[in-house]
């Protein structure tokens, strides 16, 4: 499977994301070339090389009639408009900063002002569509932290029209390498605080705290901001799963830069390849029951399945005082745990929880439909560490034969 590995333990910002990319197409004109002819008002979109711990990387730098967005360049002047984000640029947080770049004002575009520029630009109907999600996502973020419908939010005019050259870049270039999978490790989001047109706000920015929800992310010694509105809202949209990087033949890499410099590299790495199987991490949540009828139970695996978990089954155990009672296990996705532990406390009687993460060998695994004389069945597939294998579904089967009043092994036999 075609697999894209971005690799964030120096956070992620849209630029960075861009870069890196882009260093996987190994077509730093023809991109730029197709970027600058997009027709975004007075953007010009720029790749450099660039060196961070004597790694050589990408670099983008994007101008807007001329001016780069620089945060903090007059943090203590606010204005009458809230904004989304502004500079992607070097881990900076563009919250509300108002910039006077030569004295003159700056307009300010709502949501659907953006919406009707992605719109008008010369791009395929997926990039507009990828692109609108990824700002929605931004525009509901920033809508929670200042309490007001997201069609009252406004983003500053240079900061927008460099974060939607961003958006605009990494759809693009999705587009083009076309992965089958998008997977991410954790997030490093910083640390410390960060000043802004409102004061001095903790790092992650709330914005960008919001956009990580469910998402694995982590503070270390860093002190700055390394993950930015725009880069959580890409990720959240693009990545499938975060965790560990699988087993893959890696054809490319790509270190995108960012601006400042820190003891260790300043970059987004990203890995593209094939990937067979390999080990994802997920976590086990086990209580005891002894005091639930079987269709109680059987109730909460239904909604327990329902929820997203992987596996759901039941043991019997004897408890104290030789009571019998039944071991619930619960497999799930590391990042839905929290989720799935409430899902358990609503619909069983049990006061507490057992928890272990853990990780597991899982194949590549798809579904195809296959035609048959009584019907179409479907098939899974997997494949990886040197297995390839297909199994017809089995309701589809059932379901073929009670239809046509044949045994369920001709149809199965129909199917190979």
């Amino acid at each position: 499977m075609k697999t894209l590995y971005i690799e964030c333990n120096m956070g992620a910002a849209g630029d960075m994301l861009t870069a890196a990319l882009l260093e996987l197409t190994g077509d730093r004109q023809g991109f730029t070339d197709r970027m600058n002819g997009l027709g975004l008002p007075g953007v010009r979109v720029i790749a450099e090389d660039a060196v961070k711990c004597g790694i050589t990387g990408t670099h983008i730098r994007v101008t807007v009639n001329g001016d780069e967005e620089e945060a903090g360049d007059d943090p203590g002047h606010e204005h009458g408009h809230e904004h989304g984000h502004g500079h992607e640029h070097g881990h900076e947080h563009g919250h509300e900063h108002d910039h006077g770049h030569g004295g003159h004002s700056h307009h300010h575009a709502s949501m659907a002002d953006i919406s009707a520029m992605i719109d008008s630009l010369a791009v395929s109907g997926r990039v507009k569509a990828d692109a609108k999600a990824v700002y929605a996502l931004i525009a509901d973020a920033e809508s929670r932290v200042h309490g007001r419908p997201a069609e009252e939010i406004h983003f500053h005019e240079v900061g927008t029209m460099d974060a939607v050259a961003d958006v605009v870049g990494v759809c693009l270039l999705m587009e083009q390498l076309a992965p089958e999978q998008v997977l991410a490790s954790p997030v490093h989001t910083g640390s410390g605080q960060v000043r802004c047109a409102h004061g001095i706000l903790p790092v992650p920015a709330p914005a960008t705290a919001l956009l990580l929800e469910g998402i694995p992310s982590y503070s270390a010694q860093v002190r700055g901001e390394l993950c930015t509105p725009t880069g959580a809202a890409l990720l959240r949209h693009f990545v499938s799963r975060f965790g560990d990087r699988p087993v893959m033949r890696v054809s490319a890499v790509g270190y995108g830069m960012g601006k400042k410099d820190f003891d260790q590299a300043n970059c987004v790495r990203a890995f593209l390849g094939e990937s067979e199987g390999g080990r994802e991490r997920i976590t086990k949540l086990e209580c005891n029951l002894d005091d639930m009828t079987g269709e109680d139970i059987g109730f909460a695996e239904e909604r327990l399945f329902g929820a997203g978990a992987f596996e759901v089954f039941t043991q019997p155990v004897y408890m104290k005082k030789s009571r019998p009672g039944v071991l619930l296990s619960v497999i799930c996705r590391t990042e839905d745990a929290d989720r799935i532990a409430a899902e358990i406390m609503k619909h069983t009687t049990t006061l507490g929880i057992r928890r272990q993460d853990m990780s597991r060998y899982a194949l590549e695994r798809r579904i195809e439909t296959a035609a048959t004389p009584y019907g179409e069945v479907r098939v899974k597939h997997a494949r990886g560490m040197g297995v390839d294998r297909s199994k017809p579904e089995y309701e589809d089967l059932a379901e073929l034969a009670r239809k046509n009043g044949v045994p369920l092994a001709e149809v199965r036999k129909a199917v190979r």
